[in-house]
């Protein structure tokens, strides 16, 4: 039995301890992703991306590779974070819900690295 009011246990960073921050940068990705997302689908509609050497051309641009490491860096950081809670509310059975975690952000943070890795090999030439 505890003395502490029903409030005074409530308050804190949750169970794990480390609820805030998982939800903060969650946010702060949702945030970086407004402006790179809208800047990302405008470049494709203004641009008559269709063969490959202007695809080509227009990722050497060095703003350009630069917002696209940014873009994909946020979106699947952000994608790991938001399935993480979604495999954290319904899976069922510790077991299950760890392996889940550590294949999705497995996989996503794999599909990450290889986006930005295909940009920065396009950028600089290789």
């Amino acid at each position: 039995m505890s003395l502490r009011s029903p409030l005074g246990q409530a308050r804190g960073l949750g169970s794990a301890k480390d609820g805030v921050g998982h939800w903060w940068l969650q946010r702060l990705t949702a945030l970086a992703l407004i402006p790179l997302s809208l800047w990302f689908v405008y470049s494709l509609v203004r641009f008559p991306l269709t063969d490959y050497e202007t695809m080509v051309a227009w990722i050497k641009a060095p703003l350009v590779a630069v917002a696209l490491v940014l873009f994909f860096a946020a979106a699947f950081l952000h994608a790991a974070l938001g399935v993480q809670v979604v495999i954290e509310d319904y899976v069922g059975g510790e077991g299950k819900k760890l392996l889940s975690i550590v294949i999705a952000k497995f996989v996503l943070y794999a599909l990450g690295v290889a986006s930005i890795f295909a940009v920065l090999k396009i950028a600089f030439g290789a």
